[in-house]
């Protein structure tokens, strides 16, 4: 793949995740924002007012026509994930698409099949994996610092976002904290450990309204909260739990993984990263500290010009989707109910 080193980039959706890829690819040095292209002009000519932009639109296809966009960061709500990426795919621009990568697996394999289709490159944002803690982690378990890895605790909690009524649609959001939270700590697990082959899951919805930071109410119609047992190809057994009401949560995530000789804990009491040894004893490393979102931001455009290969976390993505619907069909499954008496 052969590209410029400094790229000419359109953002698509000037949310509030649009400040991580903006801040991000700022950081790295490498790119220009050529557009921010919002719905409302008005939302995207406000955030244009912070962040070093060309121009503005609410006309997508006009932006991906131009000569001087290599690429696009799609920043929108998930349902418009696939007619918006096989839009800038079919005009050739290389796509980072924004977590979840769409809806269903059917929607991402259609995405995939657009992407084969196109001469761009595609990949889908897993912020996550850039931290400096996860990368540290990857380096110590591919050398053995634990020995062989027996199981591992992921949690995925936070109080929720209240920006937005539409994250409690599952016409917008299937599958509630799952697609919103849950998505990043299935693909740390799979990136760090391996492929899972077994899912079993629980689903729930502990606060069926919401109130929202503009004052206003959202009645919660998918979970907010979920439950599930991995096992994975290796043989290890994960837990994961993912929740939207918890006021005071984790940091992000937080990740437990136990080995024969040892214990890597990342986001914990601990620090951002933990080791301790077959004794038990503790020690805390130094890690850097680069820019928010510059690893990330530099590693795709690395993929683009060809300094590095190019990812595949588009197709780590669309596992994930079908990790996603096990859940669904696992948490669907008749489970046993005990009475009161049973249970003494």
């Amino acid at each position: 793949m052969s590209q410029p080193e400094h790229f000419g980039i359109a953002l698509v959706g000037p949310g509030t995740i649009s400040e991580y890829h903006l801040n991000g690819l700022a950081a790295t040095g490498r790119a220009t924002i050529k557009a921010i292209v919002g719905r409302r002009l008005d939302t995207a000519q406000a955030l244009a007012k912070r962040f070093p932009t060309e121009s503005v639109s609410d006309d997508l296809s006009a932006v991906v026509a131009r000569d001087d966009v290599d690429a696009v960061v799609i920043a929108t709500p998930d349902h418009t994930h696939e007619s918006i990426t096989n839009t800038a795919l079919a005009a050739g621009k290389h796509v980072l698409l924004q977590k979840p990568m769409s809806t269903s697996y059917a929607s991402c394999t259609r995405i995939l099949d657009a992407a084969e289709r196109s001469s761009a490159d595609l990949q889908v944002s897993f912020m996550h994996r850039y931290f400096e803690e996860v990368c540290a982690a990857q380096t110590l378990l591919a050398s053995g610092a634990i020995g062989t890895v027996t199981s591992a605790r992921m949690r995925n909690a936070t109080p929720g976002p209240d920006w937005g009524g539409w994250f409690f649609d599952p016409a917008y959001v299937r599958s509630g904290v799952v697609a919103q939270l849950g998505v990043h700590g299935i693909d740390l697990l799979t990136h760090l450990l391996g492929p899972v082959t077994h899912v079993s899951a629980r689903l729930d919805t502990l606060v069926p309204h919401r109130r929202l930071a503009d004052g206003g109410t959202a009645e919660v119609k998918n979970p907010d909260t979920a439950l599930a047992s991995y096992r994975l190809a290796n043989g290890i057994v994960v837990s994961h739990e993912m929740s939207m009401v918890e006021v005071a949560g984790c940091d992000r995530f937080r990740l437990e993984i136990y080995g024969t000789e040892g214990t890597i804990w990342l986001r914990s009491e601990r620090g951002a990263l933990a080791i301790a040894n077959e004794r038990g004893e503790w020690s805390v490393p130094t890690l850097g500290e680069p820019a928010f979102g510059r690893r990330h931001h530099d590693r795709w455009l690395d993929g683009l010009d060809g300094t590095l290969p190019a990812e595949h976390t588009a197709k780590d993505a669309a596992a994930g989707m079908q990790i996603l619907e096990s859940i669904e069909r696992s948490a669907a499954a008749q489970s046993v109910e005990l009475s009161v008496e049973d249970s003494q």
